[in-house]
């Protein structure tokens, strides 16, 4: 993705991107509140009620944290689902869900969550690795023979693992799509990648790459004979019993149910436009599929729980290199898996998400917490993005 859409599914956020595209401008945004209320607080001594009721009336830490978002950040929205160790789940928003009508942000909408299709696309290999169909440590070409050959590119010297790991040198093809906004096919992706030299050895160093997933979409659907949304929805989504969530079909432009618009700003001082339609082949494994926050919570925590993978998979899944150039400080990188410190110590692990139009980031902990913040314009400065790990973390730590 060029300019500031397509480099959105490079990474969760921390570089730039998103695609452009003419529509009407927005209007101005206003602080919304939490759709759903707090849980019942622990009974007040009378001594202490007019200090229980004061902070009643406040808006607590996730609240005030989404209202940063669309106060000093300038997001149109923001949504936030929480779910804390003993499965309870609060849903927040603030903003507006459509710049034009003015309408509330839908509670738990869908949202396009960009590469956090990865950890999806990740899952599915490795069952395939558990039902001894795909070996990690075999080649690409293996699967796809002849396929991936370039200047410094052999796809005989590329391992499965160092596709999902990140490892492999593949150039990154969302760095070089030109500025059609049209359907494109995996192939075409992958050729485009191809037209440039490799970024290093197999194994020798660490990038983050759309193009890994291709390949790694294009080794499922070559050894199930199926095609990859197929896949996914058998294997993953119906399985950790997802409702929300979905691989878009070709042609698909559409976000299905309540869903808050998303918006892109072409400079600082451009009008807002709606880009919440949009053909999102261009993302395809790297970063097509659209879900909602209390689905992302659900499909992580079924995943650290060990209901997706076997133990030995997820093992390998866990197992991580360093990744704090695009992640951020403590950032590791597994098999299509991100794990981060959180300020309260222990790990959170996830993956995150940008498309144009929106920004999903959250994580989930091995003792029950998960949580996903979602915005409603991708982010380009390291302020906001700071502010939306903040308010992760801040929903986490609770």
């Amino acid at each position: 993705m060029r300019g500031q859409t397509r480099h959105g599914l490079r990474s969760p956020g921390r570089q730039q991107g998103t695609r452009r595209r003419a529509l009407p401008a927005a209007a101005a945004v206003a602080i919304g509140v939490m759709t759903l209320g707090a849980l019942a607080p622990p009974a007040a001594s009378a001594s202490d009620s007019a200090a229980s009721a004061a902070a009643a009336a406040r808006p607590d830490a996730v609240q005030q944290a989404l209202n940063t978002l669309v106060r000093d950040d300038g997001m149109p929205a923001a949504l936030a689902s929480v779910q804390d160790r003993d499965g309870r789940i609060r849903s927040y928003t603030a903003g507006v869900g459509d710049l034009t009508t003015g309408s509330k942000v839908p509670r738990d909408g869908q949202v396009r969550i960009g590469s956090n299709t990865k950890t999806f696309v990740a899952v599915v290999v490795l069952q395939l690795v558990a039902e001894r169909r795909v070996d990690l440590d075999a080649s690409v070409d293996t699967y796809l023979p002849g396929l991936v050959r370039g200047k410094g590119i052999d796809g005989r010297r590329i391992t499965v693992r160092q596709l999902l790991q990140q490892t492999s040198g593949l150039p990154n093809y969302s760095n070089h799509l030109g500025d059609d906004v049209r359907y494109y096919t995996p192939r075409e992706l992958l050729a485009t990648a191809l037209q440039h030299p490799a970024d290093f050895a197999p194994g020798t160093s660490w990038k983050y790459s759309n193009t890994n997933y291709v390949l790694a979409g294009l080794i499922v659907q070559k050894v199930t004979g199926r095609p990859l949304a197929e896949e996914i929805d058998r294997r993953v989504v119906r399985r950790a019993g997802l409702r929300h969530t979905y691989f878009p079909a070709p042609g698909d432009a559409s976000i299905r149910e309540p869903h808050p618009h998303g918006y892109y700003r072409e400079s600082a001082d451009a009008p807002l436009r709606d880009i919440t339609e949009i053909d999102p082949s261009w993302g395809w494994a790297a970063g097509q599929m659209v879900s909602t926050g209390s689905d992302l919570n659900r499909f992580f925590s079924a995943l650290l729980a060990g209901r997706l993978l076997p133990s030995a998979q997820l093992a390998q899944m866990r197992s991580t290199v360093p990744a704090e150039a695009t992640f951020g400080p403590g950032a590791r990188y597994g098999l299509g898996l991100v794990s981060r410190p959180l300020p309260c110590g222990g790990l959170s692990w996830g993956h995150g998400g940008s498309f144009p139009g929106y920004e999903a980031r959250g994580g989930a902990t091995d003792d029950g917490r998960a949580t996903n913040v979602a915005v409603t314009m991708q982010l380009t400065d390291e302020a906001g993005r700071r502010n939306l790990e903040r308010a992760v973390d801040t929903a986490l730590c609770r």
